[in-house]
């Protein structure tokens, strides 16, 4: 039987896609694809800069460069790669279409970058034409003039129900071997689970008829651990999901871990209080976190000077280490330690921009709002890791802050969706707030 022809499509990409993904021009297979014009301009204003989008803008500015050599960009031009379409530049047309004309009182860049995909529709009646933009009110705009729009989907997890929360409950299990774990610590993994496959680095909650353990399967001896519940600096978990958590930050063997939950589930406290347990074996603490201005807004329009501008920003982070410091007295040692450690820089809250471009060896790495990061970002900050650095990302991924990022698309669920089960890495999800009865009455009714 002969194999049905595909459709041939173009997709339009917006500048939203190239910001997100500058490599994203190579993703649509043997399909074609084009770049407004206005794309191109406003990638102008975002090639300076240290933040991702400037390293996106200028990659894919040097990428379209090396593409088009030898060509003009009015030329539809092969992609690089076996079986990919080919790629033009959209110049600006100076025929309006009388339906943009008609709906919008101002002519600003997405309504430009519509109107060139409207008018690519009418010249390419045989190819089906969409717009691909993480822009969603742009999307609803061009499905209003009848033209298809979609968000990009590369790197997007499929189901966001799938991501492992890190903790397993088994029923039944035999109480003989529930008091082996008390007795000597560990047991194999055929005792607990026979003949399933255990998760590397997971927890479970063991429970028969008669008693109750939580465990902690180590793949570097393949064998069940006990979990104890532990304090750390002072700060004591409340529940099994944090007494999961603490063990996997200051578990030596886990490199990368990822703590995900709504607020006031104690992410970012107890990373900071594994950390300080552990101090002695980092040369540095860092704890960070992304940028993200109120109203889409960039920080220059708040008063001061630069560490004026970012000191909002970094508010929560402080919040946390006063909480912990205030455990003790302030004549206690621990108390007067953790003054001494920000003083000498031991221990570092900075925004997360500030760290890019650093070897991190011998750190401890604390990101948090990790859900606020595109898998790029996320990716850049692990590859940055030097020998003896642990990395913690904390955040929740149902409380996104950044307006071309969602549940399925941020970093961190990618993170989670993409390393599991890997012998480096661990992943606890904290369900059960911790902050306040009023703080959860809003969390379950508000």
């Amino acid at each position: 039987m002969a194999k049905t022809k595909k459709e041939k499509k173009i997709f339009v990409l917006d500048t939203s896609v190239i910001l997100f993904a500058h490599n994203a021009i190579t993703s649509f297979a043997e399909h074609d694809v084009a770049i407004p014009i206005t794309v191109l301009e406003e990638l102008d204003n975002f090639k300076k800069g240290n933040d991702t989008k400037n390293f996106e803008a200028r990659e894919f500015i040097r990428q379209l460069d090396e593409l088009s050599a030898n060509h003009t960009l009015n030329d539809w031009i092969p992609l690089n790669g076996k079986e990919k379409g080919k790629f033009k530049v959209l110049m600006e047309t100076q025929v309006l279409l009388e339906e943009i004309s008609k709906s919008f009182l101002d002519l600003k860049a997405d309504h430009k970058i519509l109107n060139a995909a409207l008018c690519l529709k009418k010249q390419e009646p045989t190819k089906k034409v969409v717009l691909i933009t993480k822009d969603i009110n742009l999307r609803l705009k061009a499905k209003s003039f009848d033209l298809d729009a979609q968000d990009y989907e590369t790197g997007k997890i499929k189901n966001i129900n799938t991501l492992q929360t890190g903790k397993n409950s088994l029923e039944n299990v035999d109480s003989a071997v529930i008091n082996k774990l008390y007795d000597e610590g560990e047991c194999s993994a055929e005792e607990i689970l026979e003949d399933q496959l255990p998760q590397h680095n997971g927890y479970y909650i063991l429970k028969s008829n008669r008693n109750s353990a939580l465990a902690y399967f180590n793949p570097t001896i393949n064998m069940f651990q006990r979990v104890d519940k532990r304090s750390a600096y002072g700060i004591t978990p409340r529940n099994a999901e944090q007494t999961f958590a603490l063990h996997a930050i200051m578990q030596p063997e886990i490199k990368l871990i990822t703590i995900q939950g709504v607020a006031g589930t104690g992410k970012t406290l107890l990373a900071l209080a594994g950390a300080l347990e552990k101090r002695r074996e980092f040369k540095q603490i860092y704890l960070a976190r992304p940028i993200v201005p109120l109203s889409n807004k960039d920080i220059g329009y708040l008063p001061g000077d630069i560490q004026s501008k970012i000191n909002p920003y970094m508010d929560p982070l402080w919040d946390n280490l006063k909480f912990i410091q205030n455990q003790f007295e302030e004549t206690d040692r621990e108390h007067i330690r953790l003054t001494e450690m920000v003083e000498k820089q031991k221990l570092l809250i900075t925004p997360l921009a500030y760290i890019r471009g650093r070897s991190l060896s011998n750190i401890c790495f604390i990101v948090d709002e990790a859900q606020n990061l595109t898998p790029h970002e996320i990716k850049t900050i692990i590859t940055r890791a030097g020998e003896n650095t642990k990395i913690i990302f904390t955040g929740d991924i149902y409380q996104i802050d950044t307006p071309y990022l969602d549940t399925k698309s941020n970093g961190l669920s990618y993170l989670i969706d993409r390393i599991r089960d890997h012998t480096l890495y661990a992943q606890v999800t904290l369900e059960k707030g911790e902050r306040s009865e009023l703080a959860n009455l809003a969390n379950d009714l508000l």
